[in-house]
């Protein structure tokens, strides 16, 4: 018996990278899974983001854990097609008791960066697109009537103010920080339902936000901000963490585990906040 067994979650940026880690251990310990992505490339990011086939990919590793998988292209952005993903997925499941917030994009190298654009999709995605996520999904937690857990994905950025100043950056950290703010709202204002809000503060991660050509080309080009960038913990994967590794801290946070674990700041980050 899995440690989520018989549960439903939801999770935005479900394609690929921790997002998929995530849907794909929820599977594992007993979850059915309803998730959404945008799979579109956005021009204020370097990089490109999810395809329609990284999505498929996903469904299909969900579903060889035997579980059930309602995924659909969405842009968290966008409410009202984020609100239709949430209440088909729950009427063709039935419930919802876990929401992860995780989509995200890092428009913080190439010329991109230093555009208004930039500011203004990372504020958009990744504090927008949470409140997007996570408000139409609390009456369905509520009305299963069990509890549940929100884990929403902040960043080291959410807790320093790093970077190095250009609007992209700026976008992201604004983000991060502002996510906070509102875990901390939900957590308290959802308490007597017994719904638990966590934010997740991971350093940096080995999925296609990172391991790119953009920011490669973006380290190559400015070597001084490697030292910045360096984990006081010693890690084997070029100074990155696997996202597993966030995925072990997200399933301690939903499970049985972390049922007194409301209001915090989980960092999972070799020590990177804590480098003076």
């Amino acid at each position: 018996m899995g440690r989520v067994a018989g549960k439903v979650a939801l999770i935005s940026g479900v394609a690929r990278g921790q997002g998929r880690s995530h849907a794909v251990r929820l599977a594992e310990e007993g979850a059915d899974i309803i998730g959404f992505d945008v799979c579109a490339d956005l021009g204020s990011v370097a990089y490109p983001l999810a395809t329609p086939e990284d999505l498929e990919e996903t469904k299909l590793l969900i579903e060889k854990h035997g579980r059930r998988a309602f995924l659909r292209r969405a842009d968290v952005r966008d409410i009202a097609a984020v609100k239709t993903v949430i209440n088909e997925g729950v009427a063709e499941f039935g419930r919802l008791d876990i929401v992860l917030a995780n989509a995200g994009i890092m428009p913080t190298v190439g010329e991109q960066c230093t555009t208004d654009e930039a500011f203004y999709d990372s504020v958009q995605i990744m504090l927008n697109g949470v409140y997007n996520t996570v408000h139409p999904a609390i009456p369905h937690i509520k009305a299963a009537g069990n509890g549940g857990s929100v884990v929403i994905t902040s960043s080291t950025a959410g807790l320093r103010g790093t970077g190095d100043g250009t609007s992209g950056v700026l976008g992201y950290v604004a983000a991060k920080h502002g996510v906070v703010g509102l875990m901390r709202a939900w957590a308290n204002a959802f308490a007597k339902d017994n719904i638990r809000f966590n934010t997740v503060h991971p350093t940096g991660v080995n999925t296609p936000m990172i391991d790119n050509e953009a920011f490669r080309d973006f380290v190559a080009q400015h070597p001084e901000i490697v030292d910045n960038l360096q984990n006081p913990l010693w890690i084997p994967e070029a100074g990155m963490l696997e996202a597993s590794d966030v995925t072990n801290l997200v399933m301690h946070l939903v499970s049985p585990e972390g049922r007194y674990t409301t209001g915090a700041t989980m960092t999972v980050d070799a020590g990177f906040t804590n480098k003076v």
